[in-house]
């Protein structure tokens, strides 16, 4: 187990105390997307499993699987976290995306989980909604209708490339 004056699993730089475990313990809740992805790993590294699936958004958790990440949780020696991208999740915000690489040892390799997670702000607490393996394409800018088209022609995008839209 992690003591509070230890330096935190997520590798934010703070200790354990300053960091994760007020969030582990149930004293405060994560204030963004981030704060909960670093949390939902130091909950990994410590081997906290109801965390995990306390912070999953009611009415998805029918299908996780305790005892997989139990046995994942165990089998690995967690040795950091990068967040790679983070989007949304500010004050006002009710969506935010994490980009993330979890490290860790397993049977002696080094091993990555690269996923791009998905949260959502939902009576006042953010929560975990799924993941997917890997970068999640950027949301792009939509074109309007009356707005030159993207293609250069000069013409408007309704009458280029958006005939067909």
């Amino acid at each position: 187990m992690v003591s509070g004056s230890a330096a935190c699993p997520c590798r934010s730089g703070l200790e354990f105390g300053q960091c994760c475990e007020p969030y582990l313990k149930g004293d405060k809740l994560p204030p963004t997307p981030e704060a909960l992805m670093r949390s939902r790993y130091s909950a990994f590294a410590t081997g906290n499993i109801p965390y995990l699936e306390e912070t999953l958004l009611p009415g998805t958790r029918d299908d996780f699987d305790r005892q997989g990440a139990a046995d994942w949780a165990a089998a690995s020696e967690w040795t950091g976290l990068e967040i790679r991208h983070t989007e949304g999740g500010a004050q006002g915000d009710n969506e935010g995306v994490v980009e993330f690489v979890a490290h860790y040892r397993q049977a002696g390799d080094e091993r990555v989980h690269h996923e791009t997670s998905t949260f959502k702000r939902q009576d006042g607490r953010w929560w975990y909604v799924d993941g997917i393996m890997g970068v999640r394409p950027r949301r792009a800018e939509k074109i309007g209708r009356n707005d030159p088209c993207s293609c250069g022609s000069g013409k408007k995008y309704k009458k280029c490339c958006g005939v067909a839209a």
